[in-house]
């Protein structure tokens, strides 16, 4: 059994180079510096900067419990793990009081980073903070933080994955409700558990291989095994080409709605936009072609993330400058999650028998010819009597092939609250719920690691009956790149997997 498995290791080690080597990051040790066994302790704000009520001050490290006894005053005991204990800080060099606080303990491996750590909760005041970090500079073998290394360790002690990772960034950079209730979900682990189960599911397929290449000649391989890599290599496949044709759902989410607002010149684009965001982002004047460039706003519609753009209004121009805003006008709506295409009713033909074919070819002026979500508002309602507005429902309600149409006054108000609830529910419809089915995409790092695991898939299709080396060698790169998302693969596993799932020998 020795023999053998010597002779699985060094198949598997060589096979799998590709592998490891892929995934060298994830593989580094904890910490690097000049001597061995050498970790610095590190230290840094961990709570928002400014004036505040309560700051926190994070120290991990193998020097964190002598830092906590030298500011605290203690002499051997610590407090007692994870428990809040109110103490006075002093300077350890002068003995000079810096502030009374709560100091907390959280000895290794039971802590965010996997190593010890202590928490100082001291006044919000920046002479208070800087006293205290100061103080902890001087200890020896203390250095301040880098921009995320506290997150960095963590991962490094296998506390988190990539995706754990992201998720938490995601969480601290959440501006809506929606958002929020994504970034948890990630970073509670469920996208990294469904990446991790894909990976172990290709892992024990390319164990299954690589024993089938090796030992199918003079080894008691059970039947069938090739066929059963098919299947399931097959299921994955389809797996994952369903999780890609989300229609970046999650990556909408995260990110912000596009929403443009486009159409001809004094539409009332930019009276909208103002409306919405109720302040005078854009310049409003009777005058045709005011808007020049692109105005952003960013936005929280019922609790989704979007981000409204107002842009030139369309028309042929001998103006330079304005028809330079009017191609970028096009170019973001060519980029556009969703375009609110505006139109004065005033132009809208007399007879309204025309205008079931009039707004058509007007979206095709707005939009281009490739279909575009989008919605279509006819402003400037205050201008119609009850009787004109009626007839035009009428005609609006009878019409097929348009988008949903809203129609609104910015001067009055009126069907404002209509529209935000149509614009609610697309921006809704594009983001999905982030707590239903399975989680979303929500990077295009993944998107990109995933699409090469499918041509790694379709690789291993390709040569299944030509060459098994080459086909097992598309497995093996289509779980480097399920690797790169979650930063965990090994050969280790498709040994465990071998001696579990086979009975090679006798």
């Amino acid at each position: 059994m020795a023999k053998m498995f010597r002779m699985i290791s060094g198949a598997l080690v060589r096979r799998c180079s590709g592998v490891a080597a892929g995934l060298r990051f994830a593989l580094r040790p904890l910490c690097s510096a000049p001597g061995p066994g050498y970790c610095p302790t590190i230290f840094a704000l961990s709570s928002g900067h400014g004036k505040c009520g309560v700051a926190v001050i994070r120290v991990s490290g193998p020097a964190s419990a002598s830092a906590l006894r030298s500011l605290a005053g203690m002499k051997q005991e610590l407090p007692a793990p994870r428990t809040a204990v109110l103490h006075s800080l002093l300077d350890p060099g002068r003995g000079e009081p810096l502030d009374r606080g709560l100091v907390l303990w959280f000895p290794g491996p039971h802590s965010f980073t996997g190593e010890d750590c202590a928490e100082f909760h001291v006044h919000g005041g920046p002479a208070v903070i800087s006293g205290v970090l100061q103080a902890l500079g001087s200890l020896p073998g203390l250095r301040p933080a880098e921009a995320g290394e506290f997150t960095r360790r963590a991962f490094q002690a296998g506390k988190l994955d990539l995706t754990e990772v992201e998720g938490l960034g995601d969480l601290i950079h959440a501006e809506t409700e929606a958002q929020r209730r994504q970034a948890l979900r990630q970073m509670a682990g469920d996208l990294g558990r469904l990446y991790q189960g894909w990976s172990q599911a290709l892992t024990r397929n390319l164990a299954h291989m690589e024993a089938f290449i090796d030992f199918s000649e003079d080894e008691n391989i059970e039947e069938g095994v090739l066929k059963q890599v098919d299947v399931s290599v097959e299921q994955l496949r389809e797996e994952l080409e369903a999780h890609l044709r989300d229609g970046r759902r999650g990556e909408r989410l995260r990110s912000g709605v596009q929403v443009v607002i486009a159409g001809e010149t004094n539409a009332g684009k930019s009276s909208l936009l103002n409306t919405i965001c109720q302040r005078p982002a854009a310049i409003v004047s009777p005058g045709a072609g005011t808007t020049r460039d692109v105005v952003e706003t960013p936005l929280d519609i019922g609790g989704f993330p979007v981000l409204l753009s107002d842009t030139a209004g369309l028309r042929d121009t001998g103006d330079s400058v304005e028809r330079e805003g009017v191609r970028r006008a096009r170019e973001r709506v060519e980029q556009a999650d969703l375009t609110v295409a505006m139109l004065d009713v005033a132009e809208v033909p007399e007879d309204l028998t025309r205008v079931p074919h009039f707004l058509p070819e007007y979206l095709r002026k707005v939009l281009g010819v490739s279909p575009r979500p989008c919605l279509l508002v006819l402003n400037k309602t205050d201008l119609l009597t009850g009787e004109q507005l009626d007839s035009l429902r009428g005609v609006l309600a009878r019409a097929a092939g348009l988008p949903p149409v809203c129609l609104l006054s910015c001067t009055t108000g009126d069907g404002l609250e209509h529209f935000l609830g149509v614009l609610q529910k697309q921006v809704e419809s594009m983001c999905g719920n982030p707590l239903v089915g399975a989680p979303s995409l929500t990077q295009a790092r993944h998107r990109a690691h995933l699409l090469r695991c499918v041509e790694a898939l379709a690789q291993y299709r390709h040569y299944r009956e030509l060459d098994l080396a080459l086909a097992a060698e598309g497995l093996r790169l289509g779980l480097t790149s399920l690797g790169r998302i979650t930063g965990r693969v090994g050969a280790e596993q498709i040994l465990d997997l071998i001696f579990k799932d086979f009975c090679i020998g006798k």
